[in-house]
């Protein structure tokens, strides 16, 4: 499932076509409630602030090069309060080996790890 808000962007024939075609279901928030996907709207405040403010991009491979790095960064070597003070690399691998969802601080939170776009391959649907 892919939470979304309801930015023109993410309500296209186009991602909703997609969506269709790849059985991925799509769930757009209550418009003006950015709390209810906050794992994305913190996630991708710190991409924001940390990466993209920051960077100047000479071209496409540039980009998904630099945004490579800050991805393995933030999963591999960047320790999360909400983790316990574990990288989410290492948080996902706990609950791979033990099958629990809690961490070990005694949080159920998980945020998302980033993930970049695949080189070739799939394209992603045209806005």
């Amino acid at each position: 499932m892919i939470v979304s808000d309801n930015g023109t962007e993410l309500t296209s024939s186009a991602i909703l076509a997609w969506s269709k075609d790849h059985k991925v279901e799509w769930h757009y928030i209550a418009p003006g409630r950015p709390m209810q996907n906050g794992y994305v709207e913190s996630f991708n405040g710190r991409m924001r602030g940390e990466l993209l403010n920051e960077s100047f991009f000479l071209g496409l491979e540039h980009a998904r090069s630099a945004i490579a790095e800050w991805a393995d960064d933030y999963n591999n070597f960047r320790p999360h309060s909400s983790l316990g003070y574990q990288t989410p690399a290492d948080y996902a691998g706990i609950i791979g080996a033990t099958g629990s969802n809690a961490a070990q601080n005694g949080s159920s939170a998980f945020p998302p790890v980033a993930t970049t776009a695949p080189i070739g391959g799939s394209k992603p649907p045209r806005l």
